[in-house]
């Protein structure tokens, strides 16, 4: 090591913004180890347009500088859309009536962008999905070339035990698992931030009311969305202001990778119609089971998938990074 400052990380984000996606943009566009180059759009919390919209109020809000923002898919690959508008709001972003944005998106779709983008940097570029992987899809069975030029994937998704969208199912993956299978087969490093970790990095209810009290329209965002986002019920009964980071998360793992323990894990998604249909499956036994050993194991992806995560580091993080 030199002791010289490291330029920042070339990152592509592609989300479904969302309340907790537009936590993830507001830290992304303001920590100086990030150079954000693009973001594409994907149907999941609401319908593409409106995420495409919401992206460009939370740039706006933010005074970020002008990232190219592309409209992506208005469905997966084989299912309808499922919003999640009970979860975010009428209009996925809490409904907290922010203005119109003035920016336009590119003049690209999605695909071509992620493409374009991801071939010009200079360095390999950090992915990171914190939406259903319909983009990512599209974009690794079209222009398989672009992982030549991908350092690693950090996708919000999966769950190693309890599920959200059903009882083993995170969202992001069961709102399109094929989009999610076909991940895997990226060939490039992956870490899986699930649901695990996802719902641990809460922020504490004194401090999202400073944030809603600060001058800076971002800071002040940070904290509404915050506050419409509450922490699970068994965090703190007493703190009904705290709220949970979510999205967000997976781009803190990408600034300080050392908040985040992960295990090189087997991981596969369960694609069968029925109760299990978009689970990730994670195989965290210490040896082979009667399957691999009568012959009917099957070849998996390896991912780093987050197991732990230091909770007063990344919320330290993000409050410094997006706060006053």
């Amino acid at each position: 090591m030199n002791g010289r400052p490291q330029p920042p990380l070339p990152v592509i984000i592609d989300c479904d913004t969302g309340v907790d996606d537009a936590l993830a943009l507001l830290f992304a566009v303001r920590h100086p180890g990030i150079d954000l180059r693009a973001i594409t759009c994907v149907a999941g919390n609401t319908d593409v347009d409106g995420v495409v919209r919401n992206t460009l109020t939370v740039l706006e809000q933010a005074g970020a500088p002008d990232i190219p923002v592309a409209r992506g898919a208005e469905r997966p690959l084989i299912e309808p859309a499922r919003s999640a508008r009970h979860v975010h709001g009428g209009d996925g972003m809490g409904d907290l009536g922010l203005p119109a944005p003035t920016r336009t998106p590119a003049d690209v779709d999605a695909v071509t962008l992620l493409r374009r983008e991801i071939l010009a940097s200079p360095r390999p570029v950090t992915l990171v999905p914190t939406a259903p992987l319909t983009n990512i899809a599209l974009l690794l069975r079209t222009h398989p070339e672009v992982t030549r030029n991908i350092e690693r994937i950090v996708f919000m998704g999966g769950a190693v035990e309890t599920g959200n969208a059903t009882p083993v199912a995170e969202f992001n993956v069961w709102h399109d698992p094929e989009a999610a299978a076909i991940l895997l087969t990226a060939g490039v490093p992956l870490t899986m931030y699930g649901l695990d970790v996802f719902r641990r990095v809460v922020v504490p209810g004194p401090l999202v009311r400073r944030l809603r009290a600060d001058p800076d329209a971002g800071t002040r965002l940070a904290g509404e969305l915050l506050a419409h986002r509450p922490s699970a019920p068994d965090d703190d009964p007493g703190d009904s202001e705290a709220g949970g980071l979510g999205d967000a998360g997976a781009v803190c793992t990408v600034a300080d990778p050392a908040g985040l323990t992960t295990r090189l894990l087997p991981v596969e998604v369960a694609l069968a119609p029925g109760p299990t249909r978009g689970q990730t499956i994670v195989d965290r036994r210490a040896r082979p089971g009667e399957s691999e050993v009568h012959g009917e194991g099957r070849e998996t992806a390896l991912v780093d998938v987050a197991l732990d995560v230091d909770v007063r580091r990344f919320v330290k993080l993000y409050l410094s990074t997006v706060g006053p």
